[in-house]
């Protein structure tokens, strides 16, 4: 997928086999993003609203250097999370000089989340790559109308601070203090604590964006 975005695999995903430390010592460094899958329940979206109602309530810090969209394409959060783990790592990736993702980037630096989420609906190019790619998956992709409990999320690292994106919430959320080396551990934590709140839930899945 990335390949057919028009990026160098000097990167690539790589699954997070489990948590322990001898298990993430097997996920090769540097490591720039985590996407983790999980299941949105009820548990999730009640803690989703409270989560929100605090921050709006005490604020956060937020760098204007965060790329971050809305979704608003339905079953596209896997493509989001993707944009937003590249996008908060563009100074890292090589691009090939015609790639799709570059210039939609480029385009879209300077918009709002609701501007780059309304130009992601017409640019066709990425839509085309994330349809292509789904249909080479091993299970089939569920359709645009189709519900999915299943979510996406990116966490980055932007100026020392972990980061989660997620195009269903209003805001990144600002996780704490973050560094190259241990931004995967930290990123781990942050995942842990998805899984902590729905215990009972086996859907959980964590891959990492790796230097190749």
């Amino acid at each position: 997928f990335l390949k057919q975005l028009g990026i160098h695999p000097d990167w690539q995903f790589v699954d997070v086999y489990g948590m322990e430390p001898e298990l993430l010592s097997m996920v090769p460094r540097p490591v720039c993003a985590v996407l983790l899958l999980f299941p949105v329940t009820e548990k999730y979206e009640t803690f989703r609203t409270e989560e929100e109602e605090r921050i709006k309530a005490t604020g956060q810090d937020v760098k204007s250097s965060v790329y971050f969209m809305k979704q608003t394409i339905n079953n596209a959060c896997g493509t989001i999370g993707l944009i937003h783990a590249i996008a908060n790592n563009r100074e890292k990736m090589n691009f090939e000089t015609n790639s799709s993702l570059k210039k939609f980037l480029e385009d879209s630096l300077s918009m709002t989340p609701e501007e780059r989420a309304k130009y992601l609906e017409t640019y066709e190019a990425i839509r085309v790559t994330h349809e292509s790619s789904a249909h080479e998956g091993q299970t089939e992709a569920p359709s645009i109308d189709e519900k999915v409990d299943l979510h996406f999320i990116a966490l980055v690292n932007v100026g020392g601070h972990l980061y989660e994106l997620d195009g269903r919430k209003p805001f990144p959320v600002n996780h704490g203090e973050t560094s190259d080396d241990s931004f995967l551990e930290d990123a781990i934590e942050v995942c842990k604590k998805f899984m902590e709140r729905d215990p009972e839930e086996l859907r959980f899945n964590a891959i990492a964006l790796s230097a190749a």
